[in-house]
């Protein structure tokens, strides 16, 4: 068994693709995103294909290493269309098709099927949110049942939101991985969690604060196991987002929005998140100082570490008088993921 270094959960949304385009080749050519559509809530059938075109194209073109491609929140309605419209990229370009054992007869068919035609295998993504429910187990198996000999499977276990208020995640995901990794001869398995807080004002009255990589923490805690799979076991997040944004139905045409913002930086064992202004006479010199804070922090890598530090720093040092790099919640998002999955592939790799 063997996969990529890092899979990393993201949404096929401009900041994501474009930091993935942004990435140093060497990172890049480490990870196997699993990218996500989101809702598409009452978009018809006969429409879908340009409207997940809009969202796939870019992010098709930017994974020329592979990955997955999913429409985990699509609607019963729209499985056919989806099914029909992700398929191109999945035989035109390098991604693969995902299905599950909670999905429907339908979309599980429609996405072997694919994977029969593209010969590059078929990704299992089985959501755990809470505790293991030996039932999955049993929906793995007939899904299985439906998949062609030799066709390369690839064990997606989601285990969705993985923070501090769910101490007993890496036991289920044990629990999980024993019932699921004998089923099948994977190709790769990843265990992927989403461990970035759903930030609020209430977090930030004192300006800045941080929270514990708790799915860093169970891959960690199921790696030292001692089982057989256990060295091979992928590591996945769900970036510097909290995994239920990827639920999120977009708004085109919305403005507006809340007056502050967040900077990210992903440490060791915690992410640093501090508040930013989007508009106001104070924006240009709070958000410098944000990035200040940031590139004073001990654990901060330095500019050269990676696009997403160099931007910071680029951030903090720039003038007072112009707003000119400065930013707003797309290159924040942006810039943070740059410099969080820089370092996951460089943590993975040293260790």
């Amino acid at each position: 068994m063997s996969g990529p270094l890092y899979v990393p959960v993201l949404p096929t949304k401009p900041h994501a693709a474009g930091a993935f385009r942004r990435l140093w080749p060497d990172v890049r050519a480490a990870i196997r995103p699993l990218w996500n559509l989101p809702p598409l809530p009452g978009v018809l059938p006969e429409t879908l294909g340009t409207v997940v075109g809009t969202y796939v194209d870019r992010v098709s073109a930017v994974s020329r290493h592979g990955g997955w491609i999913d429409a985990p929140c699509g609607e019963d309605a729209q499985t056919a269309a989806l099914a029909e419209a992700l398929s191109v990229y999945c035989e035109l370009g390098r991604l693969r098709p995902v299905t599950g054992p909670e999905r429907t007869a339908e979309q599980q068919a429609a996405a072997v099927e694919t994977a029969s035609r593209c010969l590059r295998g078929l990704g299992v993504r089985v959501r755990v949110s809470g505790e293991w429910d030996g039932g999955l187990g049993e929906g793995v198996r007939g899904l299985l049942a439906l998949t062609s000999p030799g066709m390369p499977l690839d064990l997606l276990l989601d285990m969705g939101a993985v923070l501090d208020g769910r101490p007993d995640a890496g036991k289920e995901a044990l629990r999980a991985l024993d019932a699921l990794m004998p089923v099948a001869v994977w190709r790769s398995a990843a265990l992927l969690g989403g461990g970035f807080p759903r930030v609020t004002a209430d977090m930030l009255v004192e300006g800045s604060c941080e929270a514990s990589r708790a799915e860093w923490r169970m891959w960690h805690e199921v790696r030292a196991t001692g089982r057989a799979y256990a060295p091979l076991l992928g590591y996945g997040d769900y970036g510097v987002q909290p995994s239920g944004a990827l639920a999120q139905a977009p708004a085109p045409g919305r403005k507006g929005g809340p007056p502050w913002g967040v900077l990210r930086y992903t440490t060791d064992s915690s992410y640093f998140v501090i508040k930013t202004l989007t508009r106001g006479p104070d924006r240009v010199a709070v958000n410098r100082a944000a990035a200040r804070r940031i590139t004073e922090l001990p654990e901060f890598r330095g500019s050269a570490a990676g696009q997403g530090e160099e931007w910071l720093s680029d951030c903090a040092n720039g003038p007072l008088t112009s707003s000119e790099g400065v930013g707003g919640p797309t290159e924040w998002l942006r810039a943070g993921n740059l410099q969080h999955m820089t370092y996951v592939v460089r943590s993975l790799s040293d260790g």
